[in-house]
């Protein structure tokens, strides 16, 4: 299974440290690189990561291909599981030449990738921004699906070279309908599939509203849930893919429920993550740097903090900015590192040992807004900023804190 998608956006923490800083003691920290399970490779420049679920579905490929080896091929004996293991290698060898062709696409159109993960039931591209057009979105989506024909075309090319009923032949015959059964599966049309953004392409471009389209295309992904649901166990029940009805086994029978309950679990939870991430988005357009900000008041280094608090409480203000003799600012007070100073202490601690010192990445326009400042916070993490006027004069302090609850304000919007 393919699920391309966004991912890229800082996500809200469940506490109350702020995005991009040390729990311990509030101070920024260096940006981790994704995770995700083993790094196997950069191709492109992406990292391609093998989450722990894989190798529990290679295992389980290598079981079942080995038993079905065993009945085509028995001469093969225990070297049967060997040539499934192979196999389960090359499948998901394919998977992730499908996810590859999302990525080019995605480079191709200047859409940084953040990271390719093989995991229980295929591969995720972590696209971390959006298509701009309707027809973008249509052609990165159809890559991926394009590309596992063109694998089964090949594999089914160099069936014509070995002889069938041999393990040359086994495994390409396998290649090339496992490449089929994923170009199929993920044409189906509804999110989190590839077929589900080619559909929510299609309603974008018909409606000229990219919401309407992922509604569509996420219900629809839902209907698809529930026909997995109830549809893959009846199928295999009445014998439909292949065997009889007498043949199958009460063990049979809870597998396939237990398969067609995961699958339809996987596509649920992926249309209902596509609907809050495009509401996110819809609202990202609200977080406004100049909405966000705390109200300062300017203090110079040597202010003790008993009386710089004073003052931004005369002022009705909730930060502080340390200035030097001529008001410039030099640097944040941090509030973390306020809360950290016993009352008793604070007339003998000066604020200059608890700011942070500016850089120009932690200026802030205050008409920044939507994802313009999502990335300007995200490419220089720290726990407050400065916001400021276009001529150069402080506005106020923004709070990664009070970024992270707008977040969850717009995430925890009901859903459509």
């Amino acid at each position: 299974m393919d699920e391309s998608g966004d991912s890229g956006r800082p996500q809200p923490g469940a506490g109350g440290t702020a995005p991009g800083t040390d729990p311990d003691n509030g101070k920024p920290k260096r940006p981790a690189e994704p995770g995700g399970g083993l790094l196997m490779g950069r191709p492109f420049g992406v990292p391609v990561y093998v989450a722990p679920s894989w190798f529990v579905v290679a295992a389980l490929i290598t079981w079942v291909f080995g038993g079905q080896l065993d009945r085509v091929l028995p001469e093969l004996g225990a070297a049967r599981y060997l040539v499934a293991l192979f196999f389960a290698i090359a499948f998901y060898a394919s998977v992730l030449v499908h996810e590859l062709a999302h990525t080019v696409a995605a480079l191709r159109y200047k859409l940084p990738v953040r990271r390719i993960q093989l995991q229980f039931f295929g591969g995720v591209s972590e696209i971390e921004k959006e298509s701009e057009t309707p027809g973008r979105e249509f052609v990165l989506a159809f890559v991926g699906p394009l590309l596992s024909l063109v694998l089964g075309g090949v594999f089914y090319g160099a069936m014509q070279f070995v002889e069938p009923g041999t393990v040359p032949g086994v495994l390409l015959a396998g290649l090339m309908i496992s490449n089929l059964i994923v170009a199929a599966f993920n044409l189906l049309p509804g999110l989190p599939l590839d077929g589900g953004r080619m559909l929510r392409a299609v309603v974008w471009k018909i409606t000229g509203k990219p919401m309407s389209g992922t509604i569509a295309a996420a219900w629809v992904g839902r209907g698809l849930a529930v026909t997995v649901l109830v549809g893959l166990p009846l199928l295999t029940h009445t014998g439909a893919l292949g065997g009889s009805a007498q043949d199958i086994g009460g063990v049979e029978t809870v597998m396939d429920a237990l398969l067609a309950a995961i699958l339809a679990g996987i596509i649920w939870t992926g249309a209902g993550n596509s609907l809050r991430m495009a509401r996110l988005r819809e609202h990202l357009p609200d977080l406004r740097a100049r909405t966000l900000t705390r109200r300062a008041v300017p203090v110079e280094s040597a202010t003790p903090l008993s009386e710089a608090l004073r003052r931004a409480n005369e002022a009705g203000a909730r930060a502080l900015v340390v200035v030097d003799g001529q008001g410039n600012p030099k640097g944040v007070v941090r509030e973390a590192a306020i809360v950290g100073v016993p009352e008793h202490r604070r007339p003998w601690v000066a604020v200059s040992g608890l700011a942070q010192d500016l850089t120009d990445g932690m200026k802030v326009p205050a008409e920044l807004a939507g994802e313009a400042l999502l990335d300007r916070l995200k490419a220089t993490p720290a726990t407050e900023y400065l916001v400021v006027e276009e001529t150069g004069q402080i506005y106020g302090v923004l709070s990664t804190a009070d970024v992270e609850r707008a977040f969850v304000k717009a995430m925890a919007r009901p859903e459509a």
